[in-house]
């Protein structure tokens, strides 16, 4: 029985294309739809409010936070960061690139050379005026030998030079015309020139650090009006690091916060009910992974590999961990509100007979195959490592599920053990999703998927401009990783956050919860009535 995945097939001719989804200079056109992004009562604001404090519960804080955007991997930091630094770029709510603290920009020969225009008048909390000099260490944070989690993203990227204090020149190793949504990664953030002191950060953002306890608080407070008119509403944030869902849920509900990421799908009810709260939900790509390091045994085998995938149960998955908030995954990272996914590929389904062949044919004795998770990975990490030790033991494949502890664990077990639980944030573009962790050599490859063949593939959708050449690369890449990867993506989870109805200004985003991290920059705290 010989039983590769299916290949790509050829676009249908009748599918979108980017350009026709997205339009000229990676713009929605007025009044266009996003895929993914749900309606939701909090769609509805009304007038901002000045003042105030909000409160935040958050899931995704740990001991070894720092404000050192290098280093950021989960929601608590992205969050802060977003309220105390300033991109170049913003991803806006319906997924394009808009000018942030560059004003605008222009590319050449072929998107390989880009020219940023920045803003004037803009100071760091320390009064500094920010300028190229910045512009240009704070994009180099990212290059050459860099422990940054956007080293990856920041690979192509051949020389950052100034023109003139307010404009910079960035030339790419070959053109990328998704480049400026590049920019808008969240670790990318603009510190004044040769910056170190990130226990005193000194940012261009609405807020500036009061307290921080990592692991634990992070205290904002607005100091002076904010460059940006129609932000930092706020006097202050409040964000308080609570990683266990039941007790993020409960302190919403009780009024201790007033809103949290993450909420417990299988107890949403309880706020969809209440006359106080509300759901902002957002279908886009955010995903869980099991991760085989390919460069380690058993999982350097292509049929032990094949095995695990014809092993996970993606429909019980769905239903017993997200309530049924969620789409199918096929072992690649693009969702299907992305206009790059490839729907002709064969969905991979829970198949106990090909799942035992593979196995066999794998042949290894003893395959010590070992998941690791923790409770604070996801709500749910714990129980879809459960399900997966279930699912493959009725194929004969014996799994041992490792419980990690919360405090580190992105630090200590991800990266480092040979087969982890993790999960993954959306990105702006399917290149850029590709990019940062498959790319042979990214510092997140978490399954250490190296191919020669799809780096070429992914250097040739960054490049290309015509729609369908670019197209059927990303459908190869996503292939690819379907058939071969050392990845398990079983689904892919809407974002639930929730809030108490007295606060305006967070709605949905499909890039990450919380309004894609920026919900202290946008959110009010609404006017009592009466």
């Amino acid at each position: 029985m010989d039983d590769p995945v299916s290949p790509a097939r050829r676009p249908a001719a009748a599918r979108p294309s980017r350009r026709e989804v997205l339009g000229r200079g990676l713009a929605l056109g007025a009044g266009a739809a996003l895929p993914g992004l749900l309606p939701c009562p909090a769609a509805a604001q009304a007038e901002p409010v000045g003042g105030g404090t909000l409160r935040l519960g958050l899931a995704g804080g740990s001991t070894t936070d720092s404000f050192d955007p290098r280093a950021w991997d989960d929601s608590v930091m992205i969050d802060a960061g977003f309220a105390v630094y300033n991109n170049l770029v913003e991803n806006s709510a319906d997924n394009r690139a808009v000018p942030e603290l560059a004003s605008g920009w222009e590319s050449s020969d072929g998107a390989r050379v880009w020219i940023l225009t920045l803003r004037k008048g803009v100071h760091f909390r320390s009064g500094k005026e920010f300028d190229a000099d910045d512009a240009v260490y704070s994009l180099n944070l990212h290059r050459g030998a860099s422990n940054s989690g956007a080293a990856g993203l920041m690979k192509p990227v051949t020389e950052v030079r100034r023109i003139d204090r307010s404009t910079v020149r960035v030339t790419l190793a070959s053109g990328n015309a998704d480049f400026p949504l590049v920019l808008t990664d969240y670790h990318l953030k603009m510190v004044p020139f040769g910056f170190t002191d990130w226990a005193r950060p000194d940012g261009t953002g609405a807020f500036a650090l009061d307290a921080f306890e990592p692991g634990v608080r992070v205290a904002l407070k607005k100091e002076g009006p904010y460059w940006k008119p129609d932000r930092g509403h706020l006097d202050a944030v409040e964000i308080t690091v609570i990683n266990d869902t039941s007790a993020r849920m409960n302190a919403l509900i009780t009024g201790q916060v007033d809103a949290i990421n993450r909420a417990d799908t299988k107890t949403v009810t309880r706020i969809e009910k209440s006359p106080t709260l509300e759901i902002v939900r957002a279908a886009g790509g955010w995903y869980p992974v099991m991760a085989m390091n390919g460069d380690r045994p058993p999982y350097d085998d292509l049929d032990l590999r094949r095995a695990m995938k014809y092993a996970v149960d993606r429909e019980q998955m769905i239903k017993v961990l997200f309530s049924g908030y969620g789409s199918l995954g096929n072992d690649n990272p693009i969702p299907r509100s992305d206009p790059y996914w490839n729907g002709q590929l064969d969905q991979l389904r829970y198949d106990p007979d090909r799942a035992r062949f593979h196995f066999r044919k794998a042949g290894i004795a003893d395959p010590k195959i070992v998941l690791q998770t923790s409770d604070g990975v996801f709500g749910g990490s714990t129980e879809m490592a459960a399900l997966m030790q279930g699912s493959a033991a009725r194929c004969d494949i014996p799994i041992a599920v490792k419980q990690e502890p919360a405090d580190g664990y992105f630090s200590n077990v991800w990266l480092k053990g040979p087969f982890v639980v993790s999960y993954w944030g959306g990105r702006p573009s399917a290149t850029q999703t590709l990019d940062v962790a498959y790319q042979s050599g990214a510092p997140w490859n978490e399954s250490r998927w190296n191919s020669p063949s799809f780096d070429r593939l992914l250097a040739l959708a960054q490049a290309e401009v015509d729609d369908g050449r670019r197209r059927q690369y990303i459908w190869d890449m996503q292939a690819m990783l379907t058939a071969d990867s050392g990845t398990l993506i079983p689904c892919f989870r809407d974002w639930l956050d929730a809030h108490n109805r007295k606060v305006g200004g967070h709605t949905p985003h499909s890039g990450f919860d919380m309004d894609n991290g920026r919900i202290c920059e946008k959110a009010w705290i609404k006017a009592e009535k009466g």
